[in-house]
């Protein structure tokens, strides 16, 4: 009998990506936090209908992607292809649209698209997103982009930001009509999908990643040159608030993402270190999508980050935080040392060797774990209530009491 595998396009996190992945999650959770930004955990599993109504079913994500069935209730449900509909739906549920002021959420955690896998790009991956309600203001905007931009600089990680706007309900749909014009004249030259698009959601065709259809729509209406005034005004800001804060952008006016309900701001942060799969971060505003959900009109921006994407891009800092590896040189020692070992914990990351072991090995279990600290214990520490200490970081060591510890 063979032995079972994951699926295809599933892969486990551990090791060093286990050791990559909770450093990410740590670091860009306190940053959200110093943000004002409270943790939010939504169901893997939802309603189809939630996606069909907010990503759009003009978007591959639904026409193509979701791991979609009828449960046992006869209930059509799908998991998770995004984040942001399930913080939406919860916003709302929780008649939190209704209670107005200021909410920002961000999560983590596994999405689901049944697509061809390759690298950077999973069926089963992982985001860190963020999701800002109830602030009808370019600041703001300007702020998400400014956390991802901390987020990555964290890490280490080089970027490039595209920048968009995709008007509003006022002069989107003038918009529309020039583009649908276009595409129509050029319309048995397009691929199957953006012939698809122009009947449900024109716009979408801009997004087409056919190299024919691209070079096709190089002189395509642009929808920066046909913004009323106050989303023209509300771009050219955000533009002068990000030059302030010294983050490099570029225009890239065909760049709509890859979901229907952003409205005015859309970016994206990609990287030229990944191969062909260059976006690793994403998002913009969306002041329309409570409202199409059943909720009550309320402004609304946020992001996310793919986190397998930039797997290999993160560069860890060094370990800041302490980590003791606790050691015997006896059987003698090892009820005392667990003692201390359990004490220690209370303040700091411990690591025991329940093994006695020599001197040496001891040292190169500490390493293999990235310990900062050896703490060794003996027959003759037992017998004076002392241990052995060494820093690995500075090259320290001493013997001090167990109180002292």
């Amino acid at each position: 009998m063979s032995n079972i595998q994951s699926l295809r396009g599933m892969k486990d996190i551990l090791n060093s990506e286990s050791e990559l992945f909770t450093y990410f999650i740590k670091h860009a959770s306190q940053i959200a936090q110093n943000h004002g930004y409270s943790y939010i955990e939504t169901p893997i599993l939802e309603e189809t209908a939630l996606f069909k109504r907010s990503v759009g079913e003009s978007s591959d994500i639904v026409n193509k992607e979701m791991y979609q069935f009828i449960d046992k209730g006869e209930n059509d449900v799908c998991l998770r292809p995004e984040g942001t509909a399930g913080v939406v739906r919860s916003f709302i549920q929780n008649k939190l649209d209704r209670a107005g002021g200021t909410h920002r959420y961000y999560y983590y955690g596994s999405m689901f698209r049944y697509e061809r896998p390759q690298k950077g790009r999973l069926r089963q991956f992982h985001q860190f997103g963020c999701e800002s309600f109830g602030v009808d203001s370019i600041y703001e905007d300007a702020n998400v982009i400014i956390m991802i931009k901390q987020i990555l600089d964290f890490c280490g990680i080089k970027f490039k930001l595209q920048l968009n706007s995709l008007g509003c309900k006022e002069c989107m749909p003038p918009y529309r009509e020039k583009l649908v014009q276009h595409l129509n004249n050029i319309r048995t030259e397009l691929c199957e999908d953006c012939n698809r698009r122009i009947e449900t959601n024109p716009i979408r065709v801009l997004d087409c990643k056919n190299e024919k259809c691209k070079t096709l729509l190089v002189d395509a209406p642009k929808i920066t040159h046909n913004l009323c005034e106050n989303c023209d005004t509300n771009f050219e800001k955000l533009k002068t608030i990000l030059t302030a804060n010294g983050i490099e952008f570029e225009i890239d006016t065909n760049l709509v993402r890859g979901l229907d309900y952003y409205t005015q701001t859309a970016f994206e942060f990609v990287s030229d270190e990944i191969g062909a799969q260059s976006a690793i971060a994403g998002g913009g505003r969306y002041d329309r999508l409570v409202e199409f959900l059943g909720g009550r009109a309320t402004p609304a921006v946020g992001f996310a980050i793919g986190i397998e994407r930039i797997w290999e891009l993160i560069k860890m800092k060094a370990n800041q935080n302490e980590h003791y590896y606790f050691g015997a040189l006896d059987e003698s020692c090892m009820d005392k040392l667990f003692e201390v070992a359990s004490n220690k914990r209370l303040s700091t990351q411990c690591s025991v060797e329940y093994t006695p072991r020599g001197f040496n090995k001891h040292f190169k279990q500490a390493e293999k774990i990235n310990a900062t600290h050896v703490a060794i214990m003996g027959e003759d520490e037992l017998k004076n209530s002392t241990i052995y200490v060494k820093n690995l970081l500075s090259k320290e060591e001493k013997t001090i009491s167990i109180k002292d510890l």
